[in-house]
């Protein structure tokens, strides 16, 4: 795929995704750098799986770069939150 292919795709599973687990969007950028690292763990994770993971610009490679940012976003916030809750002011 296209480097354009890749931002379009990343901020339409960032966007979505962002919204799924908690209800705001992170903003544009965050948006985007999400969706594309959640299209890679969502690939890496289809493809051990013996699934079909990222191929070109199609609503299966979206679906796989949703639940591969859902998945990275429910793990961010439960490291950010422990971590934050471990600070003492």
């Amino acid at each position: 795929m296209s480097l354009f292919a890749w931002i379009l795709l990343g901020l339409l599973a960032g966007f979505i995704a962002s919204h799924l687990v908690n209800h705001r969007g992170e903003g544009m950028v965050l948006d985007i750098l999400l969706g594309i690292v959640g299209a890679i763990v969502g690939g890496w994770v289809f493809h051990i799986l013996g699934l079909t993971g990222i191929t070109t610009l199609n609503l299966n490679s979206l679906l796989v770069a949703i639940a591969g940012s859902v998945l990275f976003l429910l793990v961010y916030h439960g490291i950010r939150r422990s971590v934050m809750s471990r600070r003492f002011f």
